[in-house]
């Protein structure tokens, strides 16, 4: 069955210290997304609670009751929208362990449905601030599958192409960096694997590495301008693009053979 066209919002808000402060401003470009029809809105790594090092100094005086306070608040207001949010946050769980890099999927109904732990970290998150995920994420709205990656994520290519494997259409990439080489990396994983990748930025980094949509075919299909004003991008996902027909129809399900390695344990006789 035909799924009808998705639409998918990014947004590069800037994040703050204050998650008060954060929650206004993704409330704000949810309702924002909402109106122009997005049935999914991504914000950038730590959007919410903010992101450690630049703006949490340290966990020892971070208020984690106010957090869960404005991301009560951010369930609220995906309810009254109508609208999921993938939003990143950290999460604490255990109080004898560090928290977690995540990246929330809350439903249109104000629920928390996905929660996907940053799995590769960096040598500062690692020694210092966050415990490692374990899982790939995977997710459904409207028949379309998602996945989840942050950040530095994009450096590794298995995570994309087990995203491929368990039969992802778009992969959701929330990110604060300003390494510009990464919108490069997530065309190429896009291109490699036949998915749409979904990167949001936060605005203080958005200058150097904007966020927007990339097709299946590894080329942008909407992207923030650098000097821009807008806050929001949105971008369809479309299976009945013409443009995409060669990378969704005969690359994907071809190459997918191709890993698994068996059409290449024959024999092939001259016609």
């Amino acid at each position: 069955m035909t799924r009808h066209p998705f639409k998918l919002a990014v947004s590069n808000i800037t994040t703050d210290s204050d998650p008060k402060v954060n929650r206004e401003r993704i409330c704000q470009a949810a309702k924002d997304a909402s109106a122009r029809g997005a049935r999914l809105v991504l914000f950038a790594e730590g959007a919410l609670s903010g992101y450690v090092k630049s703006q949490i100094k340290s966990w020892s005086n971070f208020d984690w009751i106010a957090l869960e306070n404005e991301l009560n608040l951010v369930k609220e207001y995906a309810t009254e929208y109508g609208i999921h949010i993938a939003l990143g946050c950290n999460q604490l769980f255990n109080l004898r362990l560090r928290p977690y890099n995540s990246l929330l999927i809350i439903s249109d109904q104000g629920e928390v449905i996905s929660s996907y732990h940053k799995r590769y970290l960096s040598h500062s998150e690692i020694t210092d601030w966050y415990s490692p995920g374990k899982e790939p994420v995977c997710f459904e709205i409207d028949g379309w599958r998602f996945g989840c990656a942050l950040c530095i994520e994009v450096n590794f290519p298995e995570i994309f192409s087990q995203y491929e494997a368990l039969d992802v259409d778009c992969v959701l990439l929330a990110t604060s960096s300003s390494d510009a080489v990464h919108w490069i990396q997530a065309c190429g994983h896009a291109a490699c694997n036949n998915l749409w990748i979904g990167l949001a930025n936060a605005g203080q980094s958005s200058k150097e590495l904007p966020g927007g949509l990339i097709g299946p075919n590894g080329l942008s299909l909407v992207r923030h301008e650098p000097n821009g004003d807008s806050e929001l991008v949105i971008g369809v996902l479309d299976e009945e693009d013409p443009a995409l027909d060669t990378a969704l129809n005969k690359a994907r399900p071809w190459r997918r053979k191709a890993r698994d390695g068996s059409i290449y344990k024959v024999d092939c006789p001259i016609r």
